[in-house]
This record gives structure tokens, sequence and C-alpha cells, in this order.
């Protein structure tokens, strides 16, 4: 698998490789490797809740579709230690409609990052935020903004994004400012259904503002719905089970 793009992630065409990663445990693993680096099945097992057994056998699983290599061996060599292949993964659904495998597999691993993530924010807001400072706490929030573009201007606004994420995502790490931290940049592009009101300011459509916590319609995240990204940096303090970085 091939990584064109700017963040360096892997993108994903195989409906078989979609179905593969379509599991909690192995999108678990991908996320552990990528924030902490190389680890064995044995270490990687109480993190992914599952034995080492098992999480060998995920682990065997995922290589065979290039998602995770052999790293350099440990202090232990009778341990085989794995890493992440690249940065990220990425996956769309197919354009045409008669690629029926290709359109469930892509919607199978969409649905299973959705519920991966779907309660991360929630509980950044009780774990994590109470204990930040007013410095990053004033940075961090909700944006929820909705607009009215053609597919063609949305692909625009994602490229564009991407643009200015780019150099923060691939710099290398002693680059990185000596007062960074992690943070965890979602985006939820989630496009209305063809029978709803296409015009903001609409009664009950309120229209964007800004800050954290701003509300205006639809917003955006690592792109997932039959189409995602899962990759970048990690949440700084976050539970377990939703780590993820570079």
């Amino acid at each position: 698998m091939e990584t064109p793009n700017r963040l360096g992630d892997i993108e994903i065409t195989d409906p078989q490789a979609m179905r593969a990663l379509a599991h909690p445990v192995r999108l678990a693993i991908l996320d552990h490797l990528r924030r902490h680096g190389p680890a064995t099945a044995t270490q990687l097992a109480p993190d992914v809740g599952a034995t080492p057994s098992v999480t060998s056998w995920h682990l065997r699983h995922l290589a065979g579709f290039g998602l995770v290599r052999d790293s350099e061996p440990g202090p232990d060599r009778r341990q085989r230690r794995w890493e992440a292949a690249a940065r990220g993964f990425r996956f769309e659904a197919p354009l045409d409609p008669a690629d029926e495998e290709g359109q469930a597999a892509a919607r199978v691993l969409s649905q299973q990052m959705f519920r991966r993530y779907a309660d991360l924010p929630s509980r950044w807001a009780e774990e994590v935020g109470p204990a930040l400072d007013p410095t990053w706490l004033r940075l961090a929030g909700l944006a929820n903004t909705r607009v009215v573009v053609s597919a063609e201007e949305l692909a625009a606004i994602e490229d564009g994004i991407e643009r200015v994420l780019a150099p923060y995502v691939t710099r290398d790490p002693a680059e990185r400012p000596a007062d960074g931290r992690g943070v965890l940049l979602m985006r939820y592009v989630l496009p209305e259904g063809s029978g709803e009101p296409g015009e903001p300011g609409e009664p009950g459509e309120p229209e964007g503002s800004g800050g954290p916590g701003r509300s205006g319609g639809s917003g955006g995240s690592g792109r997932t719905g039959q189409t995602g990204r899962s990759g970048g940096s990690g949440l700084a303090g976050q539970p377990r089970e939703t780590r993820e970085t570079s």
C-alpha cells in the first residue's frame, strides 16, 4: 500500500483489507503502535483487551495487509516486536455504485471507527479537560459549522485542511517545540440528506460562530462516513483505549 498523500498515511483500497481492519482489537493495536512505538504482542495485550496469543494472531493478520511490520529487535531478541507501517491509514468508498463489495467494506470499517471514537469527546471533557491549565483549555473545544457547498468544494476544504496540518504531522520529532504536547484534531464531515434545508440561517438553523464550543451546523473529523482516516496526533492524558498519534 502506498502513501501518496501529504500526511504519510497508508491508503487502503482493498475491500478485504478494510474488513480486516474493522475490528476493535486491530484498531486498538494500530492506535497503540502509532502512539507508543514498537511493541511485542505481550506488551500490547493489556492495552488492546486480548490475550497475548490472540493479539499475536491479530498482528499477523494486519501484517498480511501491510498495516504493521517487524521492528528492530528489543533487548530480548526471542520476542518479536511490531511497528505501525505508517503514521495512519485512510480509505474511501469506491465511486462506482456497482462495486457493492467495496461499498459494504468501507461502510463496515467506517461504522467501527465511529463506534470506537464516539465517546472520546465526553470522556475528554470529564477526565482530561478539568486538569488542563487555562492556556491549553481555552484552545480546546467543539466546532459545529454548517456550510452549503458542492462536492468539489468540500473536497477542496478537506485538501486545504490537510495542507495546513501536513508540516506539523510530518516534521521530525526533534523539531517539535519543547513545550509541545499531543493534540487530537477530530473532523467529522457529515453531508446532509438531500431532503434537508439547503441554506444556512433558515429557522432552526444556527449559523457558525467562533471559539471553543462554537456551533453552526455540520462539522468535520478524520473523515469517517464511508471514507475515513486514522492517524496524526495523540491526545495527552486521554483514556487508554483512545490513544492515537504519529
